[in-house]
């Protein structure tokens, strides 16, 4: 059970009575947080402990809720703009009352329906939960946790004329070179990746495929699974070029040619002039 209250963060916390407006939840140091109706199912009953999310409702009452947002605190997430005022504008992050985004912590005027990337952070005035474009400063630049070829979460942040910028396990910053991009990759994509270089400003660079060995053998899988969705044989072979791989397997010309090398010796593929088929 938690200790304290966290607004925007994931509370574990008791239930500690009934009332008519719903039950009111406590922590370790008595402080209580009403969860509405709306949350309260028959199974609850006083005693028990529940996991909620805390925040402010949209009459600013500090409120418990089992319905979890598509990002918590200090997490990143795409959500789509519903609504724009003079004074910032509104996305939906999967909660009753919408995240507000300043106008002044935002980088580019929204408009309702596109989708943008931005931290659920507090506004140090008023304590409340906002979205911020701003958080650059929030990156860590200690790489020590990290190592090579290690997999990683990615959250696709911005495209830029070198590649795409992506948040790497919700902490660091890194990019994705196009022309280590095989298969196609979208601002808002969340997607694994693996670590390729730790580079010196604390940034990191990334691949979406495994590196070493490992690399070899889910280009091979892959290759054996559209192969079987299509019939089990195409009209490619270790003479197709690297579009034509590209497009249908997703795999740099260097990948293709070492899985099918891979599963030829181990007597799953023929591979011939008139193309592949499995065996």
């Amino acid at each position: 059970m938690n200790r304290y209250l966290l607004v925007g963060e994931k509370n574990r916390l008791k239930i500690n009575r009934y009332t008519d407006n719903g039950v009111y939840l406590i922590c370790e140091d008595k402080d209580e947080v009403l969860m509405p109706n709306q949350y309260v199912s028959y199974a609850m009953k006083e005693g028990d402990e529940i996991d909620v999310f805390v925040y402010f409702d949209s009459e600013d009452r500090i409120v418990a809720s089992t319905t979890f947002p598509k990002a918590m605190l200090d997490q990143f997430g795409c959500f789509e703009v519903v609504d724009v005022t003079p004074f910032g504008a509104f996305l939906d992050w999967g909660l009753p009352k919408d995240l507000l985004v300043p106008k002044a912590l935002q980088k580019f005027p929204f408009y309702v329906g596109m989708k943008v990337i931005v931290q659920v952070s507090l506004d140090d005035e008023t304590g409340r939960i906002i979205g911020t474009q701003k958080y650059h400063d929030f990156f860590k630049k200690d790489l020590s946790a990290l190592k090579l070829k290690q997999e990683v979460s990615l959250l696709v942040r911005e495209r830029t004329p070198l590649g795409f910028k992506v948040i790497v396990n919700n902490l660091y910053d890194g990019l994705i070179f196009h022309n280590e991009i095989f298969e196609t990759v979208e601002v808002g994509d969340e997607k694994k990746g693996y670590v390729k270089t730790l580079r010196k400003d604390g940034k990191l660079d990334i691949v979406l495929r495994p590196i070493g060995d490992k690399s070899d053998e889910v280009a091979a899988a892959k290759i054996v699974e559209i192969l079987g969705a299509s019939g089990g044989a195409c009209e490619m072979n270790y003479k197709s070029t690297p579009e034509e791989i590209s497009q249908r397997f997703g795999l740099s010309r260097k990948a293709y040619k070492r899985a099918l090398t891979k599963l030829i010796e181990a007597k799953k593929l023929e591979v011939n002039d008139e193309g592949m088929k499995l065996l």
